[in-house]
């Protein structure tokens, strides 16, 4: 019973948090990009060039949620019906949000082109990366992202990047000009960025390297603190000649700063060295994916 009601109490955070990640991305797309005519890449993006084509009288909810609909058939199959629920959910309620939003918003929130773009793309990405994180998705080339993602270590962000490039370019088509262009591959590139910035946070990595005399305390001590093992390396001190033993050990990031207090604790004289690793592979850490075994 208690596992269910934790499961229970988890799923609904979860849908909460896609529902945040929505809100955001359907705000962005209203307020900053639609009435600039910034084509952003992903169903939104093509929606925006059919509503500018067809005079304004197609709007971008109903184009959004043609294209997902298909998007979501191929997603379903392939990552399986427990994604398909969430990304239905999304792709409903962005189809809901942005069209009681889009009239809200007939002009920009900021008049400056090329700050709405910024704006936008940061607004995107952290409701992409909401979204995603939490097993749903905000339609578009972000679910083609993340059927590639499901089979090869490629960065999310770079996958969307890349999908949403020919979209963009389409964007001449209703603004005839390079600068229109150009705002569109700076909304797709900020989006990038922080998509990648918002889902690797959490996971990246930090190798440390613990000198100290008191290794053995040091070392039981991590252990106890951490699921991740420690390696013991026998070195020499170049300068003393002496024999001395070293500490490796690799954890998240947001765990290396207890990993250092517990070793200045032991040992207040500890020398450490701290790096941060691009990707950690193996038990406790990241899966490797696309290899065959």
């Amino acid at each position: 019973m208690e596992v269910n009601k934790k499961k229970l109490i988890g799923e609904i955070k979860s849908y909460l948090i896609i529902s945040l990640g929505i809100a955001l991305y359907c705000f962005s797309a209203s307020a900053f990009q639609i009435p600039h005519k910034i084509v952003g890449g992903g169903a939104t993006g093509i929606g925006t060039i059919v509503y500018y084509l067809t005079g304004q009288h197609v709007p971008v909810a109903v184009t959004y949620l043609l294209v997902n609909v298909f998007l979501l058939a191929v997603a379903i199959k392939v990552l399986g019906p427990k994604f398909g629920v969430k990304t239905v959910y999304a792709i409903i309620m962005s189809s809901i949000l942005l069209g009681i939003l889009q009239p809200l918003f007939p002009v920009g929130v900021v008049k400056d082109v090329f700050m709405s773009a910024i704006i936008a793309g940061i607004l995107t990405g952290v409701g992409i990366a909401l979204a995603i994180s939490n097993g749903g998705s905000t339609g578009g080339t972000d679910i083609v992202a993340m059927i590639i993602t499901k089979y090869k270590n490629v960065s999310p962000g770079k996958m969307i990047m890349y999908c949403d490039c020919g979209i963009i370019a389409c964007s001449l088509l209703i603004n005839f000009n390079l600068e229109g262009l150009m705002y569109g591959y700076v909304l797709m590139g900020v989006t990038s960025f922080t998509i990648d910035f918002v889902l690797t946070g959490k996971k990246q990595s930090a190798q440390l390297f613990i000198f100290t005399e008191k290794y053995e305390e040091v070392a039981a001590k991590i252990t106890e603190s951490f699921v991740h093992g420690v390696t013991v390396v026998d070195c020499k001190g170049w300068y003393s000649g002496q024999a001395k033993k070293m500490l490796i050990i690799v954890v998240r990031k947001n765990e290396a700063i207890e990993v250092l207090r517990i070793a200045k604790r032991v040992d207040p004289n500890v020398f450490m060295t701290m790096n941060t690793v691009m990707g950690v592979f193996g038990k406790g850490f990241d899966e490797v994916k696309g290899i065959k075994q």
